[in-house]
This record gives structure tokens, sequence and C-alpha cells, in this order.
């Protein structure tokens, strides 16, 4: 029966590889966040610096080291490019799949760990997180893996009256990765959660002393211990700014990253699909689960609903904030699905509709894009968009084959199919697997070409200039793409972020100057500056050279 369960695993992690590394450097990374992170490892790696997170060679204190590491190791393996940028959380991907199957297997059995991954997988955001190259991943499943080894401790504890302390200190420890990966926020968040569940049991928990003292020390020296050595480094200032500027994501809209309150309702609702329809029959309680299977359940409707409210109070609205749900979400729907197969729960009629009219948004919106751009000029013309720069990204060249339009019908004719297969296995399988190809099939044909409306004809400037001893600068919007395509060299007197756009142009350089802007500031630009010399503009994005 081991060699079995072994076997199960090897097959779920390399099949995960398989499933998340192939083609995912065949676009370039997007601006702002997978850039970042990647010019960042890029520069640690020219600088020997692996203590400080640098972006153009200044020190870059929105984030610790732990992924930048990641991807400083694949850069330094596979060299400076997307693959190596993205590599990383590839690897997640197929260690969180074994996980999910891991913990379903130990809480339910080994068919609902299969159904998590394949709920998992086959949901839409938490395929595409797995091949992206921003932090959220490793920052999330760190978090659960912490909040996971606290629910076995403390459900030993309880329902039968013992406890393993390599339970708590792998939660400690999970935790303080999570914190050395993307900052405080883990710890908000897991402390919410355990605050929720006091409010639920009443207060009335069992906790040994001792354990609590392990857990917060292992906690404070995992996570803490590049901060203190940044404080022992003289870095004091860049602590402060580090925690001021977490505090300030809570607190303001960063980046004009703005929304309206039910904005991550919507995000779960379509991206996590069709984990999303499944989920909403798992919030009551089950009858037949055994005492620890509900105090399980019980903590991922906790995790659920404190990362759901939090991030939409929070001012800042981006689409990974609610990474985190994939897991509670994926969870409650893979519960809904076994119950459902065991006969316990139907698969109702309200369930086929929502979910063939959430296919078809997506089938309509992949129509939609092939026919702007048939029509763009009509589109132009009609002065139907208000947004010059979005205006200007309708003049990219793209090719747009008629085989795009068989994605959306493969997906609506095989989401159909599956409601008349008569097994409720082949039947719930059909439907993630529809979804999995419609999601592998748009990364491969729509992105790409998403891609080149929006950023391309910026990169490619910049891929020109690759290695050069020139100076990139944008004027009045805020990249990474330069630094990370032109491959901006590492050399004494580096520019700083504290020399002007005034100071570059008025005066005299002995390197070659550049300056990009969007169409909407070009006209400011060339009368704030008439010592640049117009070269170009292409798709929204103009360039200027110093006479």
């Amino acid at each position: 029966m081991q060699l079995k369960v072994l076997h199960i695993r090897i097959l779920i992690f390399f099949g995960g590889l398989l499933i998340f590394v192939p083609f995912w450097g065949q676009v370039h990374l997007f601006d702002w966040d997978e850039i970042n992170f990647a010019e960042s490892a890029r520069e640690m790696l020219l600088s020997s610096d692996f203590l400080n997170v640098q972006i153009d060679y200044n020190v870059f204190w929105e984030k610790p080291p732990l992924f930048i590491w990641m991807q400083a190791l694949s850069m330094k393996i596979f060299g400076v490019n997307e693959f190596a940028a993205r590599l990383p959380n590839a690897i997640c991907g197929a260690f969180t799949l074994l996980v999910l199957f891991n913990f379903g297997r130990h809480v339910y059995g080994q068919k609902f760990g299969l159904l998590w991954v394949l709920v998992y997988v086959g949901s839409i955001l938490p395929l595409v997180y797995f091949k992206s190259g921003i932090i959220d991943p490793w920052f999330n499943l760190f978090i659960f893996l912490g909040v996971y080894y606290f629910i076995i401790y403390q459900d030993t504890l309880i329902y039968r009256s013992k406890s393993d302390r390599i339970d708590i200190a792998l939660s400690a420890l999970f935790l303080g990765l999570a914190v050395l990966t993307k900052g405080p926020a883990a710890l908000l968040i897991f402390g919410l959660c355990g605050f929720v569940y006091l409010i639920i049991c009443r207060f009335r928990i069992k906790i040994r002393i001792l354990d609590t003292l392990m857990f917060l020390a292992i906690l404070a020296f995992v996570g803490g211990f590049w901060f203190l050595l940044q404080i022992a480094n003289g870095n004091y200032q860049m602590v402060m700014d580090f925690i001021v500027y977490q505090i300030r994501l809570f607190s303001t809209e960063d980046a004009g990253h703005g929304g309206f309150p039910g904005y991550h309702f919507v995000i779960l609702l379509f991206g996590v699909f069709p984990a999303s329809v499944f989920a909403l029959k798992a919030f009551r309680r089950a009858k037949t689960d055994s005492p620890s299977q509900v105090f399980f359940k019980k903590w991922m409707i906790i995790l659920f609903w404190t990362v759901l409210i939090l991030f939409s109070i929070v001012k800042t609205k981006i689409v990974h904030y609610s990474s985190l749900c994939y897991f509670p979400l994926t969870f409650l729907a893979a519960h809904a699905i076994y119950r459902y197969l065991n006969g316990q729960l139907t698969f109702s009629l309200w369930q086929r509709i929502l979910i063939i009219f959430i296919a078809g948004i997506f089938a309509i919106a992949t129509c939609m894009l092939p026919l702007i751009d048939a029509y763009k000029q009509q589109i132009i013309e009609g002065n139907y968009i208000k947004d010059a720069f979005a205006v200007a990204n309708l003049h990219s060249d793209v090719s747009w084959p008629a085989l795009i339009y068989i994605i959306p019908l493969l997906l609506l004719t095989l989401l159909c199919i599956s409601f008349f297969m008569k097994k409720p296995l082949v039947k719930i399988s059909s439907i993630f697997i529809s979804v999995f190809i419609f999601t592998n099939l748009m990364l491969l044909f729509i992105i790409p070409r998403v891609e080149q409306y929006t950023q391309n004809a910026a990169i490619e400037f910049y891929k020109k200039h690759k290695g050069k001893d020139c100076i990139i600068r944008t004027w009045k919007f805020k990249s990474y793409a330069h630094l990370f395509y032109a491959q901006k060299p590492i050399y004494a007197g580096s520019v700083s972020e504290t020399i002007t756009e005034e100071m570059l142009i008025t005066k005299e350089s002995q390197k070659p100057v550049y300056f990009i802007c969007k169409i909407t500031s070009a006209n400011e630009f060339e009368k704030t500056y008439p010592q640049m010399k117009k070269m170009y503009e292409k798709n929204g994005f103009v360039f200027f050279e110093k006479r």
C-alpha cells in the first residue's frame, strides 16, 4: 500500500512539473511585478550582494529576499530569461499539488486527496499563477503550510489529549518563511484566523506554555533573522521604510490599484472557476464528518473568510491579493464533490446553469478579442475609447487566425458533453479537464497576442539596447522593463534614482540617453525638454533620444 501511495506522489509531483514548466518562456515578463522581481534577481547576481534586494542598483525595501534568492539561483543555472524567472513558481506548483494530495489524504482519504488536486489544477487562476513570476505562489504555500500544521497540532491536542511538538515547530517554520518571502502580512493573516477561531470556540483553547514559547522562538528566528541582519549592518532606516510601506498598502490605494468592495468576490467566483461553483454548496456542515474533519473544515472556512474580508477592506485591489483563498476554496469544492460522489449531495440544475453562464462569459470575451482587432479602425474612428494610450495600443499589428474561435467553442462543447456523462466521477472530472484545456489554450494562443498590444513595442526597443552602455529612462509611467530587457550593466557611478530627468537631459553626458513615455504625455515631454529628439512612436509609446 505504501509503495502505491509513493507512486501516486511521484506521479503528482512530476505531472505538476509537466503541467507548469512547458511554454511559459515564450511570453515576455509583465510589468510591474514579474519584471520587478526578476530584475532584482538579475542585479543580485551582478552585484554579488545577496543580503540586499535592489532595483536599478539601489536598495529596494518593499520585499524580503527569499523569492529573489530562488530566482537568482534559477538565473545562475538557466541564464537571465523568462524561463528562469518563472521556474521557481513551476516548482512551487508541483510541490503544492503534492501538499494538497498529502493533506487531503490525511484528513479524508486518498480519494479526497486526488479530488483536491484535480479541482485545484482544473481551475483557472490557480493554474495560471504557477506559470507566473510573482511572489504569491510561494508566499501562499508557506502560509497554508503554517496554518495546516497548526490545525494538526490543535486537533491532536483537543481530540486525542496529546500533541506532537514537531507540528507546532513546522507551523512556526513555514510562517517564518512566509515572512521572509513577502513580509508581515503572513503574521497578520495567521493572527486574524487565530483570533476568529478563539471567538468561535469562546476562548476555550488548549495550549501549552512550552510549545507557545518554542513557536514564538522559531517564528522570530526564521522570519526575523534577515531584518536583524539589516539592522546589524546599519540599515535600520530600510527596515522602517519596509514597515511603513506595508502599512501604506493596507491603508491607501497603491499605484492606482483601487476597486469596489466586492472586487475579490468577483475575482474568486470567475477566477477560480469552476471550483467556485461547487464550493457554494460546501459551507453547510456535513453530518457524516468526524470531529477532526469538522475541525479542519472549520479552519478552512475561517481562512477563506478572513482573507476575503481582509483584502476587501484593504484599499489596494490587485488580483493576487486574494490568491490565498484558492486553498480553502478548492478544498470546499473538493468537499462538496466528495459528498456528491458519495450520494450525500446533488449536482443541482442551478449549478449547471451557473457553470454554462460563466463559461459563456469567458467564451464571449475570447471571441471579442479578434473581433476588436478586425474592426479596430471603425472603433478608433468612432471615438468609442477615450483613452489615447489604449487607442494607440490597437494599432499593434497582431495576427488573429480563425482557429482562435475554436477555443471558446471547445470549452462550451466539452462542458455540455460533461453534463450528459452518466458516471458522477467522469462527469466531474470532465468539467475540470475542460476548463484545464481551455486555460492552457488561452495561455498558449491568447495571452501572447494580448501582450503584443500592451507592452511589446517598449520591450522591443529595450532589447535592441541590451547590454549597451547607455541610459534609458521612462517618463511619467512606472516600469522595470527597461532595466531587465536592456540588461542595464553595473558599473561605478551607476545612474541613481536621485539623478533627475533635468540633470540627465540638460547636462553633458558621454553616454546615449533615451527616454520613453506614453503618447498621452509625449507633447508635454517635448515642450518641457526641447533638447530631446523624437525618434519614433509605436503602439502608444513614444521614444526620444538626447540630441
